[in-house]
């Protein structure tokens, strides 16, 4: 089985209360992003792509390719999803699950804000649960993949949602982007999520995403904030210096994507989005990830 994996972008992120756990309970437009990267419109390799094949040795094997990540094996969030998608299926059914070999060839870039990891994690899992002849209903798999990362259940769902709690109470959302583009851009900075979260001065939003959602895109910009922005500029004026460059290659909409570090804007057309590449390229902003998306 080989599957090709998307990323998403958060529109508007509104960081709300500090829960008595420690975590925080957000609110965010979840947007998948990448689906036709890669195909003859779309010309701009983007995705992640997973492979899982039944092994015919007496163990599961890894292989990482593209963007592979300096961290020991088993912390790696693909082998993480299969340990405990193995362990979960040997406990249910009291017998041993089939191994497999594993191949992941890495594109996305990490660190980016845009759910990469959570996204090679989540279709680990839903891989899994097709070739083991699906043991798991989709509430088990959010569990699953819940205990993965805040994220990660967005990935079950092919479609926009608004996100509450941690990320994981999802409800499907119309956000008509259909024929727009994307300008995708990662300075060269890392933010961790802990790092993020620990300069944000949670606060309810006047009014909720749910409702500035359903406004015109071109009003976007005057009511929909990423709260992580105003708490990371400070130290990351790279950020914001991007973000007003998208904004002056005639974005429609612009943004960090979730904790950061990347920045996309929202175009009306694939011409007016390799514009702006260009113009932003030309003006020697150094960016080591940059590429264009069909929404």
């Amino acid at each position: 089985m080989i599957q090709f994996i998307p990323a998403k972008i958060n529109i508007g992120l509104n960081i709300v209360e500090k829960r008595p756990d420690g975590y925080h309970n957000l609110e965010t437009v979840f947007y998948p992003i990448g689906r036709f990267n890669g195909t003859p419109a779309v010309p701009y390799p983007f995705g992640d792509v997973l492979e899982i094949t039944p092994s015919k040795t007496t163990d599961h094997t890894f292989t990482f390719t593209g963007r592979t990540i300096d961290c020991p094996l088993e912390k790696n969030l693909v082998v993480t999803a299969l340990r405990l998608f193995e362990k979960q299926y040997n406990e249910k059914y009291g017998l041993e699950m089939p191994k497999f070999d594993i191949t992941l060839d890495k594109h996305i870039p990490d660190g980016a804000g845009i759910g990469g990891g959570s996204a090679d994690a989540t279709y680990m899992l839903r891989g899994l649960n097709t070739l083991c002849d699906n043991p798991f209903d989709l509430n088990e798999l959010s569990e699953m993949a819940l205990h993965l990362g805040a994220d990660c259940p967005f990935f079950l769902l092919d479609e926009p949602a608004y996100g509450e709690g941690v990320g994981e109470i999802l409800t499907p959302i119309k956000v008509d982007l259909k024929e727009k583009w994307l300008l995708l851009a990662k300075p060269d900075i890392y933010i961790s999520t802990a790092e993020a979260f620990r300069e944000i001065l949670p606060k309810h939003p006047e009014t909720s995403l749910k409702e500035l959602i359903q406004l015109p895109i071109q009003e976007w910009r005057h009511h929909i904030v990423n709260d992580f922005e105003e708490s990371l500029s400070g130290r990351f004026p790279e950020i914001i210096n991007l973000k007003q460059m998208l904004y002056n290659s005639g974005a429609e909409y612009a943004s960090m994507s979730g904790s950061g570090s990347s920045v996309y804007g929202i175009y009306r057309n694939r011409e007016e989005a390799l514009h702006a590449l260009t113009a932003i390229r030309f003006c020697g902003t150094p960016l080591p990830f940059a590429t264009l998306i069909k929404l």
